[in-house]
């Protein structure tokens, strides 16, 4: 098993700040702020493409571009590079969302990934239209995922579950490849959905003992179940020529930060049903003090950005120390990140990406 390197697409803005994603909330761009026009977001996934990245993953949300109007736009400056596509299955329809999916393949020649978010805010479902509450999403996302996989077999599809209704459900010309199925979530919910209909179980940057114990967690699960799920890890990294220089550009992001700033953040994070939202708050209890709570592994990113909120933070042999031990835990897929991601593409890019080649860690 090799290292799987991905980066990330910035479509609610980018900058040298830890830019949160309510940066266009007021329908403009935050002070600072990079726009997340396809020109600046075309750099970005041509430099991904040419620093041997596989994919990049894009988001999805309120303050975020579409990710798959925008991503299907970039497979047209790039020629190799794969799209992670995050997407809420609560609020398409999952025969049109094959379709989509089988679309999307033939265009870009078979560069898709799908990132299915089934969501962990009340208040952002429910601005798409979507009421259901925590545990019932993560239902629903079983039932919208085995459609897909169904109306992808290439013959007409029935399914009458608790939340669709499927007669004849069908992908004339299904997708080839079929695209891989990246999964994520923390709570008891969410397991089963993970063992059952997961590629790969996409966890948040914790310490290595706690991403063990999920992937134990998981692949328990999906033994049960007679499959098996790969694993995958979503970080941002903060890496540089020496350790002192990768920390100086860490205290610089946070000295950005006023503690107002933080304060605002963590009481609209602490009001999330995410279950790993949650387990990211617990990181840093909202203090600025000793956020590098395991070597190398810094929590600074999380007291304003929601979701992933750990990095890696150190020379470039740091950060490829820090992916090999999280290599032998049997993650697999690294999809990583920084501010500003175009330049931090470059600096992962030239400095670890080379160690991981000197240790063997990189396919071919």
């Amino acid at each position: 098993m090799t290292v799987r390197l991905h980066w990330f697409l910035p479509t609610g803005g980018d900058g040298r700040t830890l830019v949160d994603r309510h940066a266009y909330a007021n329908n403009h761009a935050a002070a600072g702020v990079r726009e997340p026009d396809i020109e600046y977001l075309a750099q970005i996934a041509k430099a991904a493409e040419r620093l041997g990245f596989e994919a990049v993953l894009t988001p999805t949300g309120t303050w975020c571009e579409d990710a798959w109007l925008t991503t299907v736009a970039l497979a047209q400056h790039t020629e190799r590079l794969k799209f992670l596509v995050a997407f809420r299955p609560g609020v398409i329809s999952p025969t049109l969302a094959a379709q989509m999916a089988a679309t999307y393949q033939r265009i870009t020649r078979g560069r898709l990934l799908l990132n299915v978010v089934t969501g962990g805010d009340s208040a952002e479902q429910r601005r798409f239209g979507d009421h259901l509450g925590h545990d019932l999403r993560y239902a629903r996302t079983a039932e919208f995922l085995s459609v897909v996989r169904g109306v992808w077999g290439g013959q007409p599809f029935d399914f009458h579950g608790d939340h669709y209704r499927i007669d004849g459900g069908l992908t004339a010309v299904p997708p080839d490849p079929l695209p891989e199925i990246f999964f994520g979530g923390s709570s008891a919910a969410a397991g089963p959905v993970a063992a059952e209909h997961a590629d790969v179980y996409l966890t948040w940057g914790e310490r290595p003992q706690e991403v063990k114990e999920k992937i134990d967690w998981i692949r328990s699960l999906a033994e049960e179940r007679g499959r098996t799920v790969k694993f995958g890890i979503r970080l941002h990294t903060i890496s540089r020529d020496s350790a002192k220089e990768a920390w100086a550009a860490a205290d610089r992001l946070l000295g950005d930060l006023d503690d107002a700033s933080i304060a605002a953040a963590q009481a609209a994070l602490g009001a999330s049903e995410s279950v790993g939202q949650q387990r990211m708050l617990a990181l840093h209890g909202g203090s600025r003090d000793k956020l590098e709570i395991s070597p190398n592994l810094w929590a600074g990113v999380g007291l304003v950005r929601g979701g992933a909120g750990t990095a890696l933070v150190g020379s470039h042999g740091d950060v490829a120390d820090r992916i090999e031990e999280y290599h032998a835990l049997g993650i697999e897929n690294f999809v990583l990140s920084g501010y500003p991601h175009l330049e931090e593409a470059f600096w992962f890019g030239e400095g670890v990406t080379p160690e991981l080649a000197a240790r063997g860690l990189l396919a071919g």
